[in-house]
């Protein structure tokens, strides 16, 4: 698999916007059966996470306490370049293995969706 990033990756994240309403839920449900309980996403927040988590849009090098003040940052977000918005999307893909849950907070707190839209912006001006 190629490790760079072609307007054809960008537009298969793209297309997962329109489904990512902050009013929607992302969990099918939290299951119990050891010491905590974890959720269960529905397939197109796995499917979504999974284009996220492909080679091209990791940085291996990430801080992540850095890249979560980018995350958190609204005004960041909207002046980030490709590189900013690869350390996000790192961030929101890796979380899920330290915090149950992280993947669907970041969707319902509306971060990944401003994430795709600087996206959405920096893929109309490589046109």
């Amino acid at each position: 698999m190629s490790s760079s990033i072609t307007p054809q990756k960008i537009d298969k994240l793209l297309a997962c916007l329109p489904r990512f309403t902050p009013d929607r839920e992302y969990t099918k449900e939290w299951r119990t059966g050891g010491a905590f309980p974890w959720p269960v996403y529905h397939d197109d927040v796995l499917a979504f996470y999974q284009l996220a988590g492909e080679s091209c849009w990791m940085d291996y090098g990430y801080n992540p306490a850095e890249a979560g003040k980018m995350v958190a940052d609204d005004e960041f977000i909207a002046q980030a370049d490709l590189t900013a918005v690869k350390t996000m999307l790192t961030f929101c893909v890796r979380g899920e293995r330290f915090n149950d849950g992280h993947w669907a907070a970041m969707l319902k707190n509306g971060r990944i969706q401003a994430i795709l839209k600087r996206l959405q912006t920096l893929r109309k001006e490589m046109e």
